[in-house]
């Protein structure tokens, strides 16, 4: 129970009268502060600041045996089965379970006391985890089964949270506000009064605690995984079906849950695997927790008219209604597959029968088609596959067309396989939400054959027409018809046959018996089969979902279990082996050994559960069964990844040609003089070569020809690549693990950082104090007989903590540096063009021209590319008859790549929608700061963003772990960020320039719920 507030409800008596009470009757000397409660008076103990036991002061009138009964169950739980963490009854003086005393009214109260037992209540614990669930309903079975021979005469009473009495709601029903939320509570009683509670009341009963809600479990998070903790609160045990038991855990399981129906199924299968369940009580679970729940809110509904200012009894209310409303109409034989198959059962009862009847007859179905299927080309429209859509968010019928025939090849027909997770499923009915990047359905649950339209379709064994339809919606059915069969044990089950000619609502009617080899429909062409390549979508079904012909041929990955269960694979129907047919999908549990095999452990991966990413798309990517994650990670791709213009651009000069700087080509010319016209006059003169790394190597080379000087001077934390000289002038690399040191001719300055740094951001001066440190190099270098050659550094240091340097630095850091000869690099791979928002380069923030600029990865969208701009002066000292050549350094095909990329920026705006979306965002970050004392500092520009995380503002210690915590919680929630700075602590937040404010709204409300979680308090 958690503590009340001095002006909640049940603040009826004075804590020091009660405190005199434990202290007479109990010998216990303790101050006391109250708890929630419904009905009776609750006091947490305190003995000597430590919270020992819970005192409870039944109401007026309460009948002992209410407490007699919790007292003897108590005692009894702990008997047989004390690996259940139950508060422990605490007798009084006299040996008896509970008193009587006075209260200050001079009413009669009983008294107990328990022990306290550790831990949150189950309702601010965050996360809810399957592990925790699955434990939770372990517990309660063990429980559950050590009271089966616990008896009393106080378990037969009546009362309203009894799951059978719940047909009381419907004379309340007119009490809860809105028709849409009568209506609901109206069916799901409706339904409990048919047939439901006879099924119930059949089955045999036991003692059960009755009120497994979120406020009555205890959960301890304090080792990370969250535990249960304990069980309190047995004052509503009855008789009652065990089923009920877990039926009224699982209506507040489902509760806050993003996949509800998952969470539930982890509850039941940690129930079953103690107390195995009978498919009965297996087949009552949800039917029962929409009952629980429809008691709830009917409660809710007559306390709220009665007191409508009492937060008690309404706690539960909203996220009720919100499961309720979202969730209440989904098939239930879909959920029932789904705890089938947690529990290790087929997830279909007639499965089994109907599966075995079907594969005993392959081969001997008559043809759909008149022909045999066997060894036709198979179409590959996996996530991976070139026959994936160009955009898919938006499929284009005609690539689809495109695809689909280059497969086929010279043949007339092909196979579509089923279990394949697909892209092609763009329509908005696809996605769990109108945002671009939700969960979306992509697992096709059916087989296709792909055929002329026209083509005759014919029973592949007798039926009677179950359903027929014409759905002329786009990328729907079109014309679709539901055959129903039986095995000859009676079993039924269904075949569906969708994308047909329109005219198949003439040629069939529900009731019509058709027969083996009948001529059923033709193929429907692109107008009337749901615009799609003409093809017959035919899937088996143990179920129709009561739903007709609108059957769901495509699962959303993280549910297709449960679908899969009900829609198995068809192919023995096409006298097919069902190899021929699945779907082979690539498995990150296959390719991570593989891996580790080849490659060395040092090349790292992303997220405590790797992920295998095969599809991206602007800020998107996905995963190998189409599931859609957001970037808000990867810079690299600066304008989106494959972004439809570069990948046009790339193509068309592959065609062409691709060959290196040797030989005349306008593209290299056009690329360098778009690059340097975006660029002070001063930079004028360009080298192109591969990759960052390379680009900074000959940077040095640069800076070292010209001043005939080697003494380098590098800022903390900075990081410029992976050869050995980028090594060299990387702090981040040499001064971290397995590093080596600085080498003698390398001399590092403080990351200028405003918040962490000796400097702070509300110094005015601290631009020139901390480039007085460069100034302190200079002189350092000098004293050892050595002149400077540069200074280079991260313009915004993006490894040191995704920086902002303070106003003025770089103009006293470049003055310092040029006195003594040297030249001053801008390192701006990670914020050039564009994305710091307000300018184009970083180095502009803070009105300099630095000597040389170093360009990488982003200017080719991901394409290898780097680039070395600097003054025409610096280019004639380098060229001192040593060649300089990088064989595809500035290819053609490089140049037309890095081309189009600056022609994106341009033309779609992205540097102002950098500035937008980032602005939006940073106000948002901040806005989280305001709530979360984690969030240290929030800093940035445009979608160059940085979230530094400490344990405490004042000491700046670092939340490491949190911030480690935060970027896997948000992977979890397909959201990618990574994690910087020296203690790697800052959350790195720089997605591609096309992100929206859609995405960073998204961003921010996932993140706002990772930070409420449990590891993020502090």
């Amino acid at each position: 129970m958690q503590e009340a507030s001095p002006t909640g409800p049940v603040q009826l008596a004075s804590e020091a009268w009660w405190a005199n009470v434990l202290l007479e009757h109990f010998g216990i000397a303790a101050s006391l502060t109250p708890l929630d409660g419904e009905y009776d008076l609750n006091f947490a103990v305190h003995q000597e600041g430590t919270r020992t036991h819970v005192l409870k002061v039944m109401r007026p009138g309460c009948e002992s045996s209410l407490i007699e009964v919790q007292c003897k169950a108590l005692n009894h739980v702990a008997a047989h089965a004390p690996e259940v963490v139950v508060p422990r009854v605490v007798k009084a003086h006299d040996g008896s379970h509970f008193v009587s005393a006075r209260d200050q009214d001079g009413e009669e109260r009983l008294v107990w006391l328990i022990t306290n037992l550790p831990g949150r209540l189950y309702a601010e614990t965050s996360p809810q985890p399957p592990s925790l669930l699955r434990e939770i309903g372990a517990t309660l079975a063990k429980m559950d089964r050590a009271l089966e021979d616990f008896a009393h005469p106080a378990l037969g009473r009546s009362i309203k949270w009894d799951l059978r009495r719940s047909g009381w709601v419907r004379d309340a029903i007119d009490l809860i506000e809105g028709d849409g939320r009568r209506e609901i509570v109206e069916r799901i009683i409706s339904e409990f009064e048919g047939d439901l509670l006879g099924r119930l009341t059949a089955l045999p009963t036991t003692a059960i605690h009755n009120d497994i809600n979120d406020y009555n479990m205890l959960v301890d998070a304090s080792t990370g995984e969250p535990r249960l903790s304990g069980i309190i609160d047995f004052g509503d045990m009855i008789d009652s079906p065990a089923v009920a038991e877990l039926a009224i855990a699982g209506a507040y399981a489902v509760l806050g849950q993003e996949r509800p129906i998952a969470a539930l199924a982890a509850l039941v299968a940690g129930y079953d695997s103690v107390r195995p369940l009978s498919d009965e009580e297996l087949a009552l679970i949800y039917p029962l927790v929409l009952t629980r729940l429809a008691v709830s809110v009917t409660n809710s509904a007559i306390v709220k008219r009665e007191k409508p200012d009492d937060p008690y009894v309404t706690v539960s209310e909203q996220p009720a209604w919100s499961f309720l409303e979202t969730n209440s109409s989904l098939p239930p034989d879909w959920v029932l597959a789904c705890l089938r198959v947690s529990c290790g059962r087929p997830g279909h009862p007639r499965a089994d029968a109907v599966m075995g009847w079907i594969a005993s007859h392959r081969g001997r179905f008559a043809p759909m088609f008149g022909r045999d299927l066997n060894g036709i080309p198979v179409i590959d429209l996996s996530v991976a596959s070139p026959a994936s859509p160009r955009n898919p968010f938006d499929l284009d019928p005609d690539d689809l067309d495109d695809a689909v025939a280059e497969a086929m090849g010279d043949s007339d027909i092909g196979l579509g396989r089923y279990g394949e997770p697909r892209l092609i499923y763009t329509g908005p009915e696809f996605r769990k939400t109108p945002y671009a990047g939700s969960h979306r359905r992509t697992v096709h649950i059916a087989v296709d054959v792909f055929i002329d339209a026209g083509t005759e379709v014919r029973a592949p064994l007798d039926g009677v027409v179950h359903a027929v339809e014409l759905r002329t919606s786009p990328l729907d059915y079109g014309g679709v018809a539901v055959l129903e069969h039986a095995t000859p044990g009676g079993d039924r089950f269904y075949t569906l046959y969708g994308h047909l000619a329109a005219d198949v609502v003439t040629r069939l009617s529900p009731g019509q018996t058709v027969v083996a080899g009948e001529v059923i429909a033709l193929i429907g062409d692109r107008a009337e089969n749901g615009g799609w390549t003409p093809h017959i979508h035919f899937q088996l079904g143990l179920t129709t979902l009561g739903r007709g012909a609108d059957w769901p041929g495509v699962a959303d990955p993280d549910e297709s279990a449960g679908w899969m269960e009900l829609f198995p694979n068809g192919a023995a129907l096409l006298n097919l082996a069902n190899k021929d047919t699945a779907a082979v999908t690539v498995a990150t549990e296959t390719v991570l050994p593989q891996r580790k095999k080849r490659f060395a452990d040092n090349l790292k991966l992303s997220y405590r559960a790797p992920l295998t990413l095969l599809r991206g798309y602007r800020q998107f990517l996905f995963d190998q069964y189409g599931r859609t994650y957001l970037d808000g990670y990867n810079n690299v791709p600066h304008v989106g990844h494959c972004h439809p213009r570069i990948v046009a651009a790339a193509a068309r000069q592959n065609r062409l040609l691709n060959t290196n700087s040797r030989y005349l080509h306008p593209a290299q010319v056009e690329y360098a003089e778009a690059l340097t016209s975006r660029l002070p006059d001063e930079l004028s003169v360009c080298f192109f070569v591969n990759s960052g790394s390379e680009a900074n190597e000959l940077a040095l080379r640069l800076a070292r020809a010209h001043t005939g000087a080697v003494g380098t001077i590098v800022m903390d934390a900075g990081y410029h690549g992976n050869t050995n000289t980028a090594i060299d002038i990387s702090p981040y690399k040499f001064n971290g693990p397995g590093g080596r040191g600085a080498p003698d001719w390398v001399e590092v300055v403080p990351v200028a950082d405003p918040y962490r740094g000796p400097y702070k951001g509300s110094d005015p001066e601290a631009g020139r104090k901390y480039a007085d440190h460069v100034r302190a190099a200079v002189e350092r270098i000098q004293a050892r007989d050595r002149r400077v050659a540069a200074f280079i550094c991260e313009i915004f240091p993006s490894v040191g903590g995704q920086l902002i340097p303070p106003p003025g630095y770089y103009r006293h850091a470049y003055e310092a540096v040029r006195a003594a000869g040297g030249v001053c690099i801008a390192d701006e791979v990670q914020t050039g063009l564009g994305r710091i928002g307000t300018h184009r380069w970083g180095f502009e923030t803070q009105g300099v021209v630095p000597d040389i600029v170093v360009l990488g990865k982003p200017i080719g969208n991901g394409h290898p590319i780097g680039a070395v701009i600097t003054t025409p002066a610096i280019a004639a000292s380098f060229a001192n008859g040593m060649e300089f050549f990088s064989t595809f350094g500035g290819s053609t095909l490089a140049c037309v790549i890095g081309r189009e990329v600056l022609r994106v920026v341009d033309e779609e705006n992205l540097q102002a929608q950098a500035l937008d979306v980032g602005t939006f965002m940073l106000d948002g970050l901040r806005g989280l700061q305001d709530d979360h004392v984690i969030i240290g500092d929030v800093r940035g520009s445009g979608l160059f963003i940085g979230v530094e995380l400490v344990e405490d503002r004042d000491t700046l210690k670092p939340a490491q772990k949190t911030a480690s915590y935060i970027v896997n919680r948000l992977r979890e929630h397909r959201i990618l960020i990574g994690t910087d700075g020296p203690f790697d602590n800052v959350l790195k937040i720089r997605p591609p320039l096309c992100f929206t404010r859609e995405d960073g709204s998204h961003l921010l409300h996932r993140l706002a719920a990772v930070l409420r979680e449990e590891p993020c308090r502090i």
